[in-house]
């Protein structure tokens, strides 16, 4: 079974080695046709620590590394230009 990697953008990088990364999905409804959007956010492990705030990233799903922390950070695609 492959394993689910997903795109999202880093919303705290306060914890160690741990990053919250905000996943969008976006999906139609069923009768009115709208397009909605649902968002989770995930923990998920950044060992070098090198994730800011605003990064867009790709994230795949691993072995629990703590009790919510079942991702894991696979690489940056495009970095913040916000000032922190």
């Amino acid at each position: 079974m492959p394993l689910k990697q997903q795109i999202g953008i880093v919303v705290s990088n306060k914890m160690q080695k741990t990053i919250v990364v905000k996943i969008e999905n976006r999906y139609s409804h069923p009768i009115y046709s709208k397009i909605l959007i649902k968002t989770k956010k995930y923990l998920a492990h950044d060992e070098l620590e090198k994730c800011k705030i605003g990064d867009q990233v790709l994230v795949e799903e691993c072995r629990p590394f703590s009790k919510k922390k079942r991702w894991k950070l696979i690489q940056i695609i495009s970095k913040s230009f916000l000032l922190n």
